[in-house]
């Protein structure tokens, strides 16, 4: 190996890592403010990249009526649960701005000319149609059950994730897609050149991780689902909504989800099924962070990253079985230095 490999593998290494730190960032804030650890994370970088690829085809996306028909559901459950509380009155202003969302969408995707529409535009329409499933999938699977004990939420999670991939291939189809690079510039440094989707990654990674510092240590929102995760009950008594805050982790999530996706397709072939083994490794990092430590994941996750592109060129074969067995030494030291103690009622 020489001083131009070591350089493109580790530019590798740094792309794949900064998708997989802000998947661990992700998968670490569902898990400290609902208890649920989020396997279907990286369906929604899937979805996000599909469709985009959809929408560059110049075809109308079929996740616009899985939108619909969520929205349609979500609704009906509003209104149910408004007339057993008395309240029916106040509700059809909040159906109808969603019913009104998601019936523009499907006008929109089944009107415009969608192949010759600006690459953002079409990142945006890509993130109207994917992201809103996020806080729909917490309203209709999670949020029943939000009581319930840690085992049920991961098994109900498993679900999700299994039903998402049968989702996406119906919607998609078997095979695989890449969309168009956001542009075609590089930047060449010493023997080594830097293809542009490279820098996108790394710098919307940054942003968005600036960001949600940001917005957690700035903002009533932030600081109110700061609260929420470290202490349930005490956020409840201070008048935080859990239900609320739910419904925004997973938001944050699915927008996380659906920009990784946007941002990897020109990079990599994605399929249906794709997003299990990309939420893993960012799972990883998530575990060297101990699922406390946001800073800790995001370094554990760039790691991985490392080690996967270094691995593809000393041991190919056997890469993913480098990275994943990463996890075997921390969840032991985790699991002796940890002190054990009886889940939250």
């Amino acid at each position: 190996m020489n001083f131009q490999i070591a350089m493109l593998l580790g530019q590798d290494g740094m792309t794949n890592g900064a998708i997989y730190a802000l998947l661990a960032l992700s998968i670490l804030l569902v898990f400290t403010v609902t208890r649920i650890l989020l396997i279907p994370q990286g369906e929604f970088v899937t979805y996000g990249a599909l469709t985009m690829a959809t929408l560059q085809s110049g075809h109308p996306t079929a996740l616009v009526w899985l939108l619909l028909g969520l929205t349609l559901i979500d609704c009906v459950l509003d209104l149910w649960g408004a007339t057993r509380a008395s309240q029916a009155f106040r509700l059809p202003k909040r159906i109808f701005l969603k019913l009104g969302y998601a019936g523009l969408l499907a006008v929109l995707i089944n009107t415009l000319p969608l192949a010759e529409l600006p690459m953002a535009v079409q990142a945006l329409l890509t993130l109207a149609l994917v992201v809103p499933l996020g806080p729909q999938i917490y309203r209709l699977v999670f949020q029943p059950i939000a009581s319930a004990s840690s085992l049920v939420l991961l098994i109900v999670s498993i679900a999700v994730h299994v039903s998402m991939v049968g989702i996406a291939l119906l919607l998609f189809g078997p095979e695989g897609a890449r969309t168009e690079p956001f542009s075609d510039a590089g930047l060449e440094l010493g023997p080594v050149t830097f293809n542009s989707q490279t820098l996108w990654v790394l710098a919307v990674s940054l942003s968005l991780i600036v960001g949600l510092y940001l917005f957690f240590e700035r903002t009533l929102y932030g600081k109110a689902l700061r609260a929420t995760a470290v202490n349930r009950m005490g956020a409840r008594l201070m008048g935080i909504s859990p239900t609320l805050a739910g419904k925004s982790t997973f938001l944050l999530a699915a927008l996380i989800g659906t920009l990784s996706g946007i941002l990897i397709a020109p990079i990599t072939t994605l399929y249906f099924d794709s997003g299990f083994i990309i939420s893993l490794k960012g799972f990883v990092g998530a575990i060297i962070g101990g699922l406390v430590s946001y800073p800790v994941a995001a370094v554990g996750a760039l790691a991985v990253g490392l080690i996967e592109a270094f691995s593809m060129f000393w041991a190919s074969t056997y890469k993913e079985i480098i990275v994943f067995t990463l996890i075997i030494p921390f969840l032991l030291w985790r699991s002796l230095t940890s002190r054990h103690v009886e889940e939250e009622e």
